[in-house]
C-alpha cells in the first residue's frame, strides 16, 4: 500500500490532498493521509473579518472531515509533526510516527518580528483563527475598561489601536477595524474623537506591490475611515503599553502585528536547503532539490520561474496553482509518466479596506486592469466563492453568502443591509412593488377625469331621498351582475357611512358639496402618491397604512370589489416597512433618525428609537 502524505490543511494542503483524490480514486492501492494540528481549514485571507467581529467565528473555518467527506481513500489526522526523517521516509508526531511514499510539505507561514524588542511579547498577531478570536475578544473589552477609567492617559492608551505593517493583511485589518469602532463607540458611549487609529510601516508607501494610483485611493478612504497612516518609519519597540514608531512612542494597549512571516516552525529542524524566510528549495516540478518525492505547495516555496526575477509570491492563488500542478506529478510519478514544470500565472491582487470598499489590479499576467469600489469588492466576493466551491462545494459557498450579506449587522456588507436578515422584508420587495403599481395605477385612471371637474368617485343622490350610500351599493350590486362582485358591507357600517356622507358630500338640493370636489381630488392624489412611495420604498409604512385605509373607506362605500382584498392584504404585510431593501428608505431614513434625536424635546422626552 502506497502512503501520500499531505502535510497541512491549509490553501494548498486541501487542494492537493483533494487533487490527489479524484486522480487515484480508482486505485485502491493507494492512501492518501492529510495530517493537521487542528480538526478544521482556515480562510486565512478572511479571518480579519473575525477580528472585526463582521461575520461569526464558523464563517472562516470548514470542517477538514467534512471536506473529505466523499473520498474514502483520504484519511484526515489531527497531530502536531515535530519533525521528518527523510531518510527512513517518516513523519514523527505527538502522538505517532507516519510513513510515507510521497509527501507534500504545506505548513505554511507564521509571523515574524524581526528582532524587534517587545514584539513577539506584547504584540497581537493575525495569521491563525485563534489570533481572530484572540483579538475580537481583546478589541471590546479596552471600551469597557476605558468607559472606567478616569485617568486620561490611560483612558487614551486603551482606546488607541496600532497595526504594524501596512501589507495586505495590516490594510484589511485598519479597515474593518476602522468600521467596528464607530460601532463600538455608539454601543459604548464613546466619542469617535477620543479613539485613534494608525497604520504604520518601514516601507515609504501602503500596499508597495499594487500601482500608484490603487494606493492613492486605499489611502484617501483609509483617511476618511479616520486612520492615521505612518510610513517610512522604522517600528524600534513594543511594550505591554506602547509601540515606538520611528521617533515617536505612541501610548497603545493594542498593537497587531502584520509586518511578515516566515515558514513555520516546522522548518526549523528539517534537513532541507531554505532560502528567504525559511522557504524550502524546489525544482521545477516542485519537488524539494534535497529529497526525492517530497514535494512543496504554497508559501513554503521557494522557486524562481524562469524569466522572472524573484520567487514565486506567498499568496493564496500561489497556493492554489501549486497544489494542482503537485498533484499531477505524483500520479505521473506513480504512472511513470512525464512531469510538468510549474509556470504559475498570477491574476492580480485584491484588498478590501473595510466592509464596503476595495481596490484590485487584475487580469492576466501581461494586461491587468485596476477597479476599486463595488467592482472589486464583487470580484474578490467571486473569487472566494470560486475558492471555496472548489474545497468544499455549493454548502460552503451557501454558507459563505449568508455570512457575508444576510446575516450581517449595521450593514457592514458591499451591497450594505439590502440583503440582510434583520430585513426579513427583502421577500416582500416584490409585493411592495407591485401594490404600489396598483395603487398608482388606480390614480393614474382616474387623473383626467379629476381635471374635467365632474365628480365620480361619489354617487349622485338618490331622487327619492334615499342616502348616497345605499344608492352606491345598489349600483355597486347592479355592477356586479354583469362585471365583478361587490364585497359586502355590514349594515351598522352602512349606516355610518350614510349619514356621513349626507353631511359631507350633499347639499339640501342634491348638488355636491365643495367638499366632494376636494375629498375625491385628494383620493385620487393620494392613490398616485402613496403608490409611486410604495414603488420607490419611500416612507414605506407610512404609505402601507394609508393604502389600507384607502381600500376600507373603499369597501366601506360599498363599491368595492374583491380584489380590493388583495390591496388591502398587501397593505397591512408591508406595514412592517420593506423600503429598507432596495429602497428610498434605507437612505433616508436613517439620516430623518438622526436629525430627530438632535431636537430638543424629543431628546428631554425621549421621543426616539435608536
Amino acid at each position: 500500500m502506497k502512503q501520500i502524505v499531505v502535510l497541512g490543511g491549509g490553501y494548498g494542503g486541501v487542494i492537493a490532498a483533494k487533487k490527489l483524490a479524484k486522480k487515484l480514486k480508482k486505485q485502491p492501492d493507494i492512501r492518501i493521509t492529510l495530517i493537521d494540528r487542528n480538526p478544521y481549514h482556515t480562510l486565512l485571507t478572511e479571518i480579519h473579518e473575525v477580528a472585526a467581529n463582521r461575520v461569526r467565528e464558523d464563517s472562516v473555518k470548514i470542517d477538514l472531515k467534512k471536506i473529505f467527506a466523499g473520498f474514502k481513500n483520504v484519511d484526515v489526522v489531527l497531530d502536531n509533526i515535530t519533525n521528518i526523517d527523510f531518510k527512513k521516509r517518516q513523519l514523527i508526531g505527538e502522538s505517532k510516527t507516519y510513513r510515507y511514499d510521497y509527501l507534500v510539505i504545506g505548513t505554511g507561514s507564521k509571523p515574524t518580528f524581526f528582532g524587534t524588542p517587545g514584539a513577539e511579547e506584547h504584540a497581537f498577531t493575525l495569521w491563525s483563527f485563534e489570533d481572530a478570536v484572540r483579538l475580537r475578544e481583546h478589541i471590546p473589552e479596552m471600551f469597557r475598561r476605558a468607559i472606567k477609567e478616569r485617568n486620561p492617559e490611560v483612558r487614551k492608551q486603551l482606546l488607541t489601536f496600532v497595526v504594524v505593517g501596512a501589507g495586505f493583511t495590516g490594510v484589511e485589518m485598519i479597515g474593518e477595524l476602522a468600521e467596528w469602532v464607530e460601532d463600538l463607540c455608539e454601543e459604548y458611549g464613546v466619542e469617535r474623537s477620543e479613539v485613534e487609529l494608525y497604520v504604520a510601516d518601514m516601507q515609504p508607501k501602503i500596499l508597495p506591490i499594487l500601482p500608484d494610483r490603487l494606493i492613492q485611493k486605499s489611502e484617501k478612504r483609509l483617511k476618511k475611515l479616520g486612520v492615521n497612516i505612518l510610513t517610512g518609519s522604522k517600528i524600534s519597540e513594543v511594550t505591554e503599553h506602547s509601540v515606538t514608531v520611528g521617533d515617536r512612542e505612541i501610548p497603545s494597549s493594542t498593537v497587531i502585528w502584520t509586518a511578515g512571516v516566515e515558514g513555520s516552525e516546522l522548518l526549523d529542524n528539517l534537513d532541507v536547503q531554505q532560502q528567504g524566510r525559511k522557504r524550502i528549495v524546489t525544482n521545477d516540478k516542485l519537488e524539494s532539490v534535497d529529497h526525492k518525492n517530497v514535494y512543496v505547495v504554497g508559501d513554503n516555496i521557494f522557486y524562481i520561474p524562469e524569466g522572472a526575477s524573484a520567487p514565486v509570491p506567498q499568496m493564496v492563488e500561489n497556493a492554489e496553482q501549486s497544489a494542482p500542478l503537485v498533484a499531477h506529478n505524483i500520479v505521473a510519478d506513480i504512472r511513470n509518466q512525464p512531469k510538468k514544470s510549474y509556470k504559475p500565472s498570477f491574476h492580480g491582487m485584491m484588498v478590501s479596506i473595510g466592509s464596503r470598499y476595495g481596490v484590485a489590479n487584475v487580469g492576466t499576467e501581461k494586461k491587468k486592469f485596476m477597479c476599486s469600489g463595488f467592482l472589486a469588492m464583487f470580484i474578490k466576493h467571486f473569487i472566494n466563492m470560486f475558492y471555496l466551491f472548489q474545497v468544499a462545494g455549493f454548502n460552503k459557498v451557501y454558507s459563505y453568502m449568508l455570512h457575508q450579506f444576510f446575516h450581517v449587522e449595521n450593514n457592514r456588507s458591499f451591497v450594505g443591509g439590502h440583503f440582510a436578515k434583520r430585513s426579513p422584508n427583502f421577500w416582500l420587495l416584490p409585493l411592495r412593488i407591485y401594490v404600489g403599481v396598483l395603487w398608482f395605477m388606480q390614480g393614474w385612471d382616474k387623473l383626467a377625469k379629476v381635471f374635467e371637474g365632474e365628480i365620480f368617485l361619489i354617487p349622485a343622490k338618490a331622487v327619492d331621498g334615499t342616502s348616497a350610500a345605499s344608492d352606491a351599493t345598489s349600483a355597486a350590486s347592479a355592477a356586479a351582475e354583469t362585471a365583478v362582485e361587490a364585497l359586502p358591507v355590514p349594515g351598522f357600517v352602512e349606516n355610518m357611512v350614510n349619514w356621513s356622507m349626507d353631511l359631507m358630500f350633499y347639499k339640501a338640493d342634491g348638488s355636491f358639496t365643495a367638499m366632494a370636489y376636494v375629498f375625491q381630488t385628494g383620493m385620487v392624489f393620494a392613490e398616485l402618491i402613496f403608490g409611486a412611495f410604495l414603488v420607490i420604498g419611500l416612507f414605506t409604512a407610512l404609505s402601507s397604512v394609508a393604502t389600507v385605509l384607502m381600500g376600507l373607506m373603499i369597501w366601506a362605500s360599498g363599491m368595492a370589489p374583491t380584489e380590493m382584498l388583495w390591496y388591502i392584504m398587501g397593505g397591512i404585510a408591508l406595514i412592517g416597512g420593506s423600503g429598507s431593501t432596495f429602497g428610498l428608505d434605507y437612505y433616508v431614513i436613517p439620516r430623518l433618525k438622526k436629525v430627530w434625536k438632535k431636537i430638543p424635546f424629543v431628546k428631554r422626552w425621549y421621543l426616539y428609537a435608536d
